[in-house]
Parts: structure tokens; C-alpha cells; sequence
């Protein structure tokens, strides 16, 4: 009588702990579930962040590009027209200068003035020509550096957007084991073996989810 009463209760002790095992298994099936479909989703976010701040960048320096040209183009002609003023300059004929000087882009005069101002004919320690001098400055090669600067900013925010991107991707693998222990929990057995299980997956999912809860997020509303 004892004997039964004592297997009674331990039959009744295995089953409200295999209960207890179901419903925790149960529960961290649902949230795992649910945290796996929020990590697929901020992946699939930032992989289109990644796109528009690349896309930008690219934008960027197409423009950066063309502004580099207009300025190529504007030292090509400031070289053919200082080669002629020069020419006249170290002849001397005062006519000649002042009619190629006309001719020089507005960008260009502030340094003549400034290289005539350092007597290179007599001078020796003048620099060789107007475009060493510091007034010589392109509005077009500053656009260009601004703007390569800029495509250099977008392009390291969309390397940053492809590692979140990469970090869900890790998250949904994470909470997808943290699935796989769960559910092998429940088809197993014994209750040491489901309780290891259980606490392995329990493990995997909250660590998971404590890294997940610190990364950005990224909502189209």
C-alpha cells in the first residue's frame, strides 16, 4: 500500500515536472518565433538602408567627379592663357600683358597679382609659376573634395548598415537554435536530458536577445 502510494505520488511529481518543462519550452518556442521573424525583418531594413546610403554615395561622387573635371578643364585653360601672358610679360609688352590679363577666368587674377607681387624675374626664391601660389584656388576642386567627402560618409554609413544587416542575420541563426533546442526538449524523454535542452536553448535566446535589444533598429511606419 505504501509502495503505491509512494509511486502515485512520484508518477504525479514527473508528471508536474514534465509539465512545467512543456510550458517553459512552449513559451520560448512562441518568443523565440516571434524574436527570428523581428530579426529577418530588421535585416531585410538595413540591407535597404545599406542600398539608398550606397546609392547616395555613388550619386556623390559622380558629381564629385564632374566637378573635378570642370576644374581639370579650368587649370588647362589657365595654363594656355598664362603660357601667353608670360611670353609677353618677360618681353615686356605692356599692351600684349594687359590684353591677356583681360583675358584670365576671374579665379585666376587674385594669383598673378600675387605671383607679380613676388618680382620673379628678379627673384630668385619666387615661385616658378601662379599656380604654387596660395591665391591660385578653384571653386570647382573645392566642390569636388566637398563632395567626395560627403561620398566617403555615405559609403562608411553603408558599410555600418551591411554589419547590422549581417548582425540579424546572426540573430536569426541564434534564435533559430534557441527553436531547435525547444522543440528537441519536448521529444525527448528523459527529464535531465530535457531540462539540459531546455536550459541550453533558454541560454542561446536570452543572450541573443540581450545583444538584439542593444543593435539599432530600423522602422518603415
Amino acid at each position: 500500500m505504501r509502495r503505491t502510494r509512494r509511486t502515485g505520488a512520484g508518477l504525479t511529481t514527473a508528471r508536474a515536472g514534465r509539465n512545467n518543462t512543456e510550458l517553459v519550452a512552449t513559451l520560448l518556442l512562441a518568443v523565440a518565433t516571434v524574436a527570428t521573424a523581428w530579426s529577418g525583418y530588421q535585416s531585410t531594413r538595413w540591407n535597404g538602408e545599406q542600398s539608398k546610403a550606397a546609392a547616395r554615395a555613388n550619386a556623390l561622387r559622380i558629381d564629385s567627379a564632374k566637378a573635378a573635371g570642370l576644374a581639370n578643364t579650368q587649370t588647362e585653360v589657365d595654363v594656355a592663357s598664362f603660357t601667353q601672358w608670360i611670353n609677353a610679360y618677360a618681353q615686356n609688352q605692356t599692351q600684349l600683358t594687359a590684353f591677356y590679363f583681360k583675358c584670365f577666368r576671374k579665379e585666376f587674377r587674385p594669383a598673378v597679382n600675387a605671383w607679380v607681387a613676388t618680382k620673379p624675374l628678379k627673384n630668385p626664391d619666387a615661385p616658378l609659376t601662379p599656380f604654387a601660389m596660395p591665391q591660385y584656388k578653384l571653386d570647382a576642386r573645392a566642390e569636388s573634395d566637398k563632395l567626395d567627402a560627403e561620398a566617403e560618409l555615405y559609403a562608411a554609413q553603408a558599410r555600418r548598415n551591411i554589419q547590422r544587416a549581417s548582425n540579424y542575420i546572426l540573430g536569426v541563426v541564434l534564435f533559430a537554435s534557441a527553436l531547435f533546442f525547444a522543440g528537441m526538449s519536448t521529444k525527448l524523454t528523459s527529464p535531465k536530458l530535457r531540462v539540459a535542452m531546455l536550459s541550453i536553448g533558454s541560454a542561446v535566446f536570452l543572450l541573443t536577445a540581450l545583444w538584439i535589444a542593444t543593435s539599432p533598429v530600423s522602422v518603415a511606419v
